[in-house]
């Protein structure tokens, strides 16, 4: 029960003011004049003016409450390095045990610092304001911190916990740990392919010097150099961006002898290959219809750098015209097909047929630059069956099947059972329905002796659109020239957009649309495994957390020619997925944890916080046991640490269940207080 007075002044503060400055005034003029009853009269004054201040005793009924104090508990990553889960696990319960003990002590325990997939780095003083959010400031006793000690969102000032009490952490691990890592100092996000790109990383040797280790470099698994290193040196290497998307680039250390882990011996750095621009070659035969279908597509594609040309006046035709007059230009068939040829991803014949325009040995030049790895597209018309075909070339060796008529007929273009698990034809929009929900074609090429079966057919189920792969390059050939009237929107029109814009990429070697593939998708908080095959059936794929763990997952049917498997994405880092055949790799959260950028524990980072609380950082394990301070209630003192032992700030919080008022100058007490200082000034006045 607590005692006390209050006041509830009958007229502005100001006025009060001004009455006792005018009391004060008339007591110093009585002192100073000696007159008589002076005394007395300066009461009468001041009881006059403590009534219009009107004081009241007041009571109050209190219920105290309980002190808060907050165990964080690490449970990071880098807690599974050593014995140190063991170690937090044996320091939360004795901690506990001691902390509940404490008479009026509320115990609040959070674990904090699970890796999420997402989050960088230990992040213990979240979860800490977390766990008091519902706590007043002058309740909370003070915070206790399981950890390794590297944690990342300490705070810059004791003003940023958000309370005025101790903060004390409790250190896992041994103080003589060592650890390797590879460090990387300056890497580049982004890459023309084909070009290369510098990465300099650094060898860092914890615990020990003048160590020397054997740095591997890899990209997408591939081993592309060696060298020796010393504990604390700089090096670089240039690396090549082979394809588009991203490039893992691998940097690899050997262990140190009796390191703590090796999961941080290996640095990771993903640069997205970006194409500079995708040179096209398109060859138009005579003017037709759906000439410029190709290139309205080819022209909206930004990355694309077109070079068009249209044989509108073949060799034969002289209408007397003099070459001076002549606006056409000079098609540079020897600058094209025999000194530039190498430097375009894709050639496209578009109703192309012989014409003399270009001799027969340019033609074996494209063959030979299709199986070095380059691209051709053959849009066929009447042409492809004719005697003028280019069939009736060199590069019949990597056309995928021989034309041997014309079929004028309206068909519905359907996916094959092949087309509907290939990347390039699958899902197209329309497709699933029958007939598909898209325009007729009226007109194809019929052929035979196919290297390999169709992803689209047309009228009686025979071969529409091929694609092949010959050596390291790949054709495609479209065995119709009515893909305009999708685009022209003819009864409906169709999907011209997707297929042709997938079809190039396909040809021009974009990953996301190779028929056997491995891929790892992050999804959310887990790990995705996608295979894309051509196949009935898959092999199980053993994949690898950035910890070396791994595990066999049976994947099930998706979509048509995709199987999945998924698991939690539990570790910042990278992860490998394998097949025997294929592999994948991922770099799951930022290229490089900082979980793992430093793994050996410490009390230094934490220790000018707590000792700006009062509070101190210790390791808790001596020798091989587990071994903790004294824990001791303080009442009121600015340190909370000595040698052996940890405080917490007991806190005097209650709260107020009833209160009584009685004023002073109420009623009958206040008129007899007044009245007998009035009256024993008249006596006094009366003498």
């Amino acid at each position: 029960m607590n005692y006390g007075i209050a006041f509830t002044p009958l007229v502005p503060a100001i006025v009060l003011w001004l009455a006792l400055a005018a009391i004060v005034v008339v007591a110093l003029v009585l002192l100073v004049a000696r007159a008589r009853g002076a005394a007395v009269r300066v009461a009468a004054l001041a009881l006059f003016l403590l009534a219009l201040a009107n004081p009241s005793f007041t009571r109050e009924d209190r219920d105290p409450l309980t002190s808060v104090a907050a165990v964080v508990v690490d449970k990071s990553p880098s807690q599974n390095f050593g014995n140190r889960n063991r170690e937090a696990a044996q320091a939360q319960e004795a901690l506990v045990d001691s902390l509940k003990k404490i008479k009026g002590l509320e115990v609040r325990v959070v674990d904090a610092g699970q890796a999420d997939g997402e989050t960088d780095g230990t992040r213990l003083f979240g979860a800490l304001a977390t766990a008091l959010s519902d706590v007043p400031v002058d309740r909370v006793a003070g915070a206790f911190l399981i950890t390794d000690g590297r944690v990342h969102d300490i705070p810059a000032n004791t003003a940023g916990l958000g309370f005025q009490a101790p903060v004390h952490a409790l250190i896992t691990g041994q103080k003589d740990e060592r650890d390797r890592r590879i460090a990387i100092t300056a890497a580049p996000r982004f890459g023309i392919v084909g070009q290369t790109q510098t990465i300099t990383y650094r060898l860092d040797d914890q615990g020990v010097t003048g160590e020397r280790a054997k740095v591997t470099i890899r990209r997408d698994g591939e081993v592309l150099g060696e060298r020796t290193l010393s504990s604390g040196q700089s090096a670089s290497v240039d690396v090549d961006i082979k394809h588009a998307g991203p490039n893992i680039v691998e940097i690899e250390a050997s262990p140190l002898e009796k390191e703590l882990t090796p999961v941080n011996n290996r640095a990771v750095v993903a640069i997205d290959g970006v194409r500079d621009k995708l040179r096209v070659l398109l060859v138009s035969g005579e003017p037709h219809s759906g000439e410029r279908t190709w290139r309205n597509l080819l022209k909206s594609d930004a990355s694309v750098d077109l070079v068009h040309f249209t044989i509108l006046r073949p060799p034969e035709k002289q209408d007397g015209t003099p070459i001076n007059e002549l606006s056409l230009i000079a098609f540079p068939t020897r600058e094209l097909f025999q000194q530039k040829i190498n430097e375009f991803q894709l050639i496209i014949f578009d109703r192309y047929a012989r014409q003399g325009v270009l001799p027969i040995a340019y033609f074996d030049n494209i063959a030979r630059y299709v199986r070095a790895g380059g691209a051709v597209l053959v849009s066929a018309g009447p042409d492809y069956a004719s005697n003028t075909s280019i069939w009736r070339t060199p590069l019949d060796s990597v056309l995928p099947a021989e034309p041997v008529g014309v079929t004028e007929k309206p068909f519905y273009a359907h996916l094959s059972e092949i087309g509907k698990r290939h990347p390039v034809t699958r899902g197209l929009e329309g497709s699933a329905s029958e007939p598909p929900r898209w325009s007729r074609f009226f007109r194809t090429v019929d052929t035979r002796n196919a290297v390999n079966p169709p992803v689209m057919t047309g009228v009686d189920g025979k071969p529409l659109l091929f694609l092949s792969r010959f050596g390291e390059g790949r054709v495609a050939l479209l065995l119709s020239d009515h893909i305009w009237l999708w685009a022209r929107g003819y009864e409906g029109g169709g999907p011209h957009l997707d297929l042709l814009r997938r079809m190039s990429h396909w040809l021009m070697k974009q990953p996301d649309l190779d028929e056997e593939a491995l891929r790892l998708q992050v999804q959310g908080k887990d790990l995705v495994v996608v295979r894309q095959t051509m196949s009935d059936s898959v092999q199980p794929v053993s994949v690898t957390s950035p910890s070396g763990v791994s595990q066999d997952l049976t994947l099930a049917p998706a979509d048509p020619g995709e199987w999945r498997a998924s698991l939690p994405a539990s570790e910042l880092g990278l992860w490998q997925a394998t097949d025997g055949t294929l592999k994948a790799l991922i770099n799951v959260g930022p290229t490089n944890p900082k979980e793992f950028s430093e793994v050996t524990s410490t009390t230094e980072t934490l220790k000018p916080l707590t000792q700006a609380t009062g509070g101190n950082a210790v390791r808790v394990v001596d020798g091989t046991s587990v071994e903790l301070p004294r824990i001791v209630p303080v009442r009121s003192a600015s340190v909370f640490a000595g040698d052996g032992w940890m405080g917490v700030r007991m806190r005097d919080a209650s709260v107020v269940k009833g209160v009584g008022v009685l004023p002073i100058f109420a009623g009958l007490i206040g008129l007899l207080l007044l009245l007998g200082a009035f009256a024993a000034t008249w006596v006094r006045e009366g003498r």
